[in-house]
């Protein structure tokens, strides 16, 4: 594997997931080798790849959605299967790739659905979760949206919505599977915008899958890429912005300019 750490960046990180030789196999074929990565807290973690690199599969198996083969998942230093599930939903909120349509509800109904881990079926909606759904739909901007039913909005601002319920969940860390896959420039940007809005006014822990690299080297603080179900390379954001590495990433010939504005690397298929 390839570290692409700077040399010299001693700082100690708190780890919010750490996987220790975590695989996973499905009908006899291997997904995910053995890997050992550690998530910082308090960051947005990228995972990129090529198309069945796996990170839609390591994502799962942090968010319990799947079992490892082999190996162990660690939260907050416990393995995370040790977990209540009403627990770990209170700490852990997932957003998968493929999201339903929310037929029938309102912005608010399906925001209010992030409480479910707090209150459970049966319990009774306080005037807590309701403070908490009103706060998470203004953080996500969706607040005058509140009376609108899911169906009619634009796909910008369904995500929002989804992105709202995340946060009406009050979790602490938070897993998206591609959350901008199915958008245009403008509202990839503006999801992500809102996602790294988050993490720092909520002190949020973010780990999510993304397919740009320009865009993930734009908004995440670290990336780890795969490859075939291996870890190829990790590290700050821009320190894996070198044609080499690209290169060996996604197999294609890649190469890096500054950024007219900003000034940061850009990368290009050549």
């Amino acid at each position: 594997m390839k570290d692409e750490m700077p040399a010299g960046n001693d700082r100690q990180q708190t780890a919010v997931f750490t996987t220790e030789a975590v695989r996973f196999e499905v009908d006899g074929k291997t997904t995910l080798h053995p890997l050992d990565i550690s998530f910082n807290a308090g960051e947005i973690s990228g995972l990129i790849g090529h198309n069945g690199s796996g990170k839609s599969t390591l994502i799962k198996l942090l968010a319990r959605q799947i079992q490892p083969t082999g190996g162990r998942i660690l939260f907050d230093g416990i393995a995370a299967g040790s977990y209540d599930m009403r627990a770990f939903a209170r700490a852990v909120a997932y957003l998968p790739q493929d999201t339903s349509s929310a037929g029938g509800m309102t912005v608010e109904e399906l925001v209010a659905c992030g409480r479910y881990p707090w209150h459970g079926a049966l319990g009774r909606f306080t005037d807590l979760d309701r403070e908490k759904v009103e706060t998470a739909m203004k953080l996500a901007h969706v607040d005058t949206l509140a009376g609108r039913m899911v169906e009619t909005l634009s796909g910008g601002e369904r995500q929002r919505v989804w992105i709202a319920m995340l946060v009406a969940q009050d979790s602490r860390c938070l897993l998206l599977d591609e959350p901008t896959s199915a958008l245009d420039i403008a509202h990839q940007m503006e999801i992500l915008g809102l996602v790294r809005e988050l993490c720092r006014t909520k002190d949020l822990s973010v780990i999510l899958v993304l397919h740009d690299i320009n865009i993930a080297a734009h908004f995440c603080d670290h990336l780890h890429a795969l490859k075939h179900g291996h870890l190829i390379a990790k590290g700050a954001s821009q320190s894996l912005m070198k044609e080499e590495t690209l290169h060996m990433i996604y197999g294609a010939n890649m190469g890096v300019t500054a950024h007219p504005v900003h000034g940061t690397p850009l990368a290009y298929v050549i």
